[in-house]
């Protein structure tokens, strides 16, 4: 007869069959927690040996300590998000075992001591030390500790906290975005700091209802330790012929013993609970949350391990099983540890150019794979600084380039209804140390060149500066100024000179730029937003325009046909309403959009008045007026200026001559047409006067005071 080999049995304990044991079963880990449940919940209707429920009790005070350890571990609650559900799994362990223990104290109690297990006698009897009085004293305190301080004050924080992560949580959502806007975070970062902020909300919020998994466990320990004693002494009286003061020894013992072993753990759990809610969701599944969360840090489990040690050699405590966890606790501690080590050692090798053990790796970076379409994402607005420039993010002696770019946010969106786009501020190492450059979707569109160190100064009357610095050109509109030290602040404000710190100068350069093309970043996704933050009041009128009488895109073009003129698109219901009319008659966008700037025509007068109360009104000649009707052809969207080139110019160099004689009178007017040649005139005029503003008779509110200082002749 061929011999087994002696060590084909032995080497199935060798330390790397254990580890790889281990190994296999964590890849199904899903299905043994699965089972883990079913068995919890198994044991509420199924008798349970005494053997089987000690080893079940042990586990009960394994995992409350693990919790507990694991609690004093973490940094932030979030780490640790899965633990309502661990609190939930924990109450039903030790409900389940109260019921399995009833049960074997009512069937068996009459048996003696041992009849529920050591475990509970071991409770009943080392922890009561020895008297019955002494252990039902011991199991109300810890009964009152429990339900009256530590569970109550407990449900208590995580009421309150959640309250107030509730709310202050749009507080922390403007934080992000202030950031984003500010280019301080990328868009990655803003989604994974909002995800964080929706997790720490819901795990407060979970944890307020969780709380009351204690409140309940604590409740029925009372209830399910009554029914034990009194029941316990019927049957022990009436049917199993015990006298009345054997069954009060015997079942009293019981009692307290089943008692203490279910309280200790939901006072360990309990204090676990107010620990971590005083220091907020996960991904994957429950078994992820949980095993992952308690598994990545193999401390707790070092400290459990000695601890259910230190129970194993105390007098009256069963060995065995506490023994045996605590073997099993020491060692998935140390394969945790020896894990995270060789994870670390990976990454660092990674991160110096290779992995160890992988031929051909050292020395050479490790791929990181990029998807194709991160190449297609685009920055609708970017501000790019040489290195010189740097400081001024953290701008010492004023307001912060970021600060001044959230408030020019906020003043776009308050006075032309714009949403601003995220502004992306990134250092180019390219660029001379002082340049800054500013693009538009990805193109330069507007560079300039600051002394970060030192202050720029203007004349508003125009003339020379005399200070001492160097002469420049101030990048936004190309007027004379002048880059001082800041030892001449004082002296340039006490001769009426403008001064202004460089990042002011970066930012009226972005304001400038935003403007001139805030019709090119309205976009289609824009546009569906600032429809869809109407009111419920203007929803209905939006779902009886869009799409039946015009798309989105149209409505989008309208907007940025408004916005190309500067007129505030701030209140976009009347704009809706004005859409809604026009586009029942016609769908030509350019009509559609004159219709819109006739029933803004409150909104345009306030935005042309001057300071004396007036709007100053250039009006166009009779004879200029039926040039331009004459020279209309077609129909609809086929409408077109057929001008002739040498009557164009003539009307260019009588509109900039008369502009010229008016500027020197003081007078800054508008250029006033009629409706129907209104889009064509300002057409021309904004491709040599961008500023002038060209209005119709229809946009003039009939309240508006107006002055006419000429006529274009």
């Amino acid at each position: 007869m061929a011999q087994v080999p002696s060590t084909s049995f032995a080497s199935r304990f060798t330390v790397p069959a254990m580890r790889a044991s281990v190994k296999s079963a964590s890849k199904r880990s899903d299905i043994f927690f699965a089972l883990g449940v079913i068995g919890i919940i198994s044991v509420l209707v199924l008798p349970v040996p005494p053997m089987l429920l000690d080893m079940l009790l042990g586990t009960s005070i394994t995992v409350a300590v693990l919790i507990l350890m694991t609690s004093l571990f973490v940094t932030k609650p979030l780490e640790l998000s899965s633990f309502p559900t661990i609190l939930l799994i924990s109450t039903m362990l030790r409900l389940s075992l109260n019921i399995a223990t009833t049960r074997l104290i009512l069937s068996h109690g009459h048996e003696g001591p041992g009849s529920a297990g050591h475990v509970v006698e071991a409770f009943g009897g080392f922890v009561a030390g020895g008297s019955v009085l002494i252990g039902a004293i011991v199991f109300a305190i810890l009964t009152i500790i429990n339900f009256v301080v530590i569970t109550k004050g407990s449900g208590r924080i995580a009421e309150v906290s959640a309250r107030f992560s509730l709310d202050a949580m749009p507080g922390k959502q403007m934080a992000i975005d202030a950031d984003l806007s500010a280019g301080l975070i990328t868009d990655k970062d803003a989604k994974a700091r909002r995800r964080e902020l929706e997790d720490e909300s819901t795990f407060y919020g979970a944890m307020d209802g969780a709380s009351k998994f204690v409140r309940g466990d604590a409740i029925a320990g009372l209830l399910i330790t009554f029914i034990n004693l009194i029941g316990g002494m019927v049957i022990g009286i009436a049917i199993n012929d015990l006298s009345f003061s054997a069954a009060v020894q015997t079942y009293t013992k019981l009692t307290i013993g089943d008692g203490l072993v279910s309280q200790i753990p939901a006072l360990v759990v309990s204090t676990a609970a107010g620990i971590l809610v005083t220091k907020a969701g996960v991904d994957g599944s429950a078994e992820k949350a949980v095993l992952g969360q308690l598994s990545r840090m193999p401390a707790p489990l070092g400290v459990t391990s000695f601890l259910l040690f230190s129970f194993a050699v105390l007098p009256g405590i069963p060995f065995a099983p506490f023994i045996t966890l605590s073997l099993l606790t020491g060692y998935l501690a140390f394969y945790l540890h020896k894990n995270n080590d060789l994870a670390k050692t990976t990454e660092a090798a990674a991160a110096a150019g290779g992995v160890p053990g992988e031929p051909g790796a050292p020395g050479s970076p490790a791929p990181v794979e990029e998807k194709i379409t991160d190449a297609l994402l685009m920055d609708s607005l970017r501000l790019e600084l040489g290195y010189g420039l740097l400081p001024l993010i953290n701008y010492q002696k004023g307001h912060r380039l970021t600060e001044q770019i959230k408030a020019l946010r906020k003043q776009v969106a308050r006075e032309l209804g714009f949403i601003m786009p995220p502004v992306r501020i990134q250092d180019n190492m390219q660029l001379p140390a002082n340049v800054y450059v500013l693009k538009v979707k990805e193109v330069e569109t507007a560079r300039g060149e600051i002394r970060p160190d030192m202050l720029l100064v203007m004349d508003p009357a125009g003339n020379k500066l005399t200070l001492p610095g160097e002469e420049t050109i101030e990048p936004t509109f190309g007027l004379p100024a002048m880059w001082v030290t800041e030892n001449y602040r004082e002296e340039a404000l006490f001769r009426n000179y403008t001064v202004v710190d460089p990042p002011t100068v970066v930012t009226t350069h972005l304001t400038e730029t935003v403007k001139a093309n805030m019709a090119d970043l309205l976009s289609y996704a824009e546009t569906q937003k600032l429809l869809d933050d109407l009111g419920k009041e203007e929803q209905k009128l939006i779902s009886e325009t869009i799409p039946s009488q015009i798309s989105v895109s149209g409505v989008q073009r309208v907007l940025q046909n408004l916005l190309n003129e500067m007129i505030s698109i701030r209140d976009l219901a009347t704009i809706m309403e004005a859409i809604s009319e026009s586009s029942r008659i016609s769908q030509n966008i350019s009509l559609i959009t004159e219709h819109v700037r006739m029933r803004l025509a409150r909104q345009i007068s306030h935005q042309v008045t001057n300071e004396e109360g007036y709007i100053s009104i250039l009006a166009m000649s009779p004879t200029w007026e039926q040039s331009f009707v004459e020279s209309l052809l077609g129909e609809g969207e086929e409408r077109t200026l057929t001008m002739p080139p040498s009557k164009i110019q003539e009307f260019i160099n009588a509109v900039r001559q008369k502009f010229d004689e008016l500027a020197l009178q003081g007078e800054s007017p508008i250029l006033l047409t009629s409706p129907s040649i209104r889009p064509y005139v300002r057409s021309i005029v904004e491709r040599f006067r961008a500023q002038t503003l060209v209005l119709s008779q229809n946009e003039i509110h009939p309240r508006a005071r107006i002055k006419t200082v000429g006529m274009l002749e």
